[in-house]
């Protein structure tokens, strides 16, 4: 893993989540590209000929270069090989242009001005569209261990899959890996790859894993694998995104969903 596309902007969230991505930079060698999508799209109603827009875009170039000047400065002594991109437009639109020469995509869980009750529209489209792992960092991380245990979320469908194909690269650094299923009896019936193949896969890339199945409590799926993440004090889950249809997930709830809406521990998802 030796491109890392980060995701920035002028939030409070922001700069944690650039000092565990060089965290992880550091631990692979790897090149982040720090991409900052300015979206000129500003909606002021009756404003036919755009006259607002006009008076607002030198305010918003002002506070863009602010910003990278700001991020610059405190980047200066970082020992981390490193590339600013500026680009205009829907960041998601920007962060999938990026993302085919991309190894790893790290986002925050929200929109900007979003309240962490609700899910981003931007990492839904990410996950089904991009073309590299998305990595969600929670608010508030402010550094990431590749060696802390990472912990596999297996439902036995083709996202967990690639999902767990796409973290070999992170599941070979940390120091234990477990392989977690949430599932009654009548749900292994239905595994396209039962947990034995997961752990098979993983050690042919010479990982041993420890395979687990915990009972479904009272509370959600994505509660249940996140206190049993915390309890092994691991540092990275990995996830397949959107096991049953994204429209599905968004309208009803869903394990993809409420692990990326407030994720606990960074995250890991592909789809």
């Amino acid at each position: 893993m030796k491109s890392i596309l980060l995701h920035v902007n002028d939030t409070e969230g922001c700069e944690g989540r650039l000092q565990a991505t060089f965290d992880i930079a550091r631990a692979f060698d790897a090149h982040v590209t720090m991409l900052h999508a300015v979206s000129y799209e500003i909606f002021a109603p009756g404003d036919i000929y755009g006259s607002a827009v006009a008076a607002a875009l030198p305010q918003i170039r002002e506070q863009a270069a602010a910003f990278r000047a700001r991020m610059e400065a405190d980047l200066a002594n970082e020992d981390v090989a490193w590339e600013w991109v500026l680009r205009h437009g829907l960041p998601e639109h920007a962060l999938l242009e990026y993302s085919p020469l991309s190894d790893l995509l790290v986002v925050g869980p929200r929109d900007a001005g979003e309240a962490d009750t609700r899910a981003s529209a931007m990492v839904g489209t990410l996950l089904v569209k991009a073309r590299s792992p998305v990595l969600v960092m929670p608010e508030g991380q402010t550094a990431f261990d590749a060696e802390a245990p990472a912990f596999v979320a297996w439902n036995g469908s083709s996202e967990a899959a690639l999902a767990l194909r796409a973290a070999v690269p992170m599941l070979k650094k940390a120091r234990s890996v477990s392989l977690v299923s949430v599932s009654e009896e009548k749900d292994r019936e239905r595994f396209d790859f039962p947990p034995v193949r997961g752990a098979e896969y993983l050690s042919r890339h010479g990982i041993e894993c420890e395979l687990v199945d915990i009972p479904h409590g009272e509370g959600s799926v994505a509660d249940t694998l996140f206190h049993a993440a915390e309890a092994r004090k691991c540092g990275l889950m990995v996830m397949g995104a959107y096991g049953h249809s994204r429209l599905a997930e968004m309208l009803l709830g869903g394990v993809t969903r409420r692990a990326v809406t407030n994720p606990a521990i960074p995250i890991l998802l592909a789809h």
